[in-house]
């Protein structure tokens, strides 16, 4: 299994798999609806 990084906004591209964001706060200026991940596993990341 390969995991690569990227960033929230960039875009989804082809050979992009499964999409986690993995972040305790919902990235700004960024509506859910327009959301480029799968899954969002907030509980997963460091704590503050």
């Amino acid at each position: 299994m390969i995991i690569k990084l990227k960033r929230t906004y960039d875009e989804k591209g082809a050979e992009d798999g499964y999409r986690i964001l993995v972040d305790r706060l919902w990235p700004r200026g960024l509506r859910k609806s327009e959301a480029n991940f799968d899954v969002w596993i907030k509980d997963a990341a460091p704590s503050t």
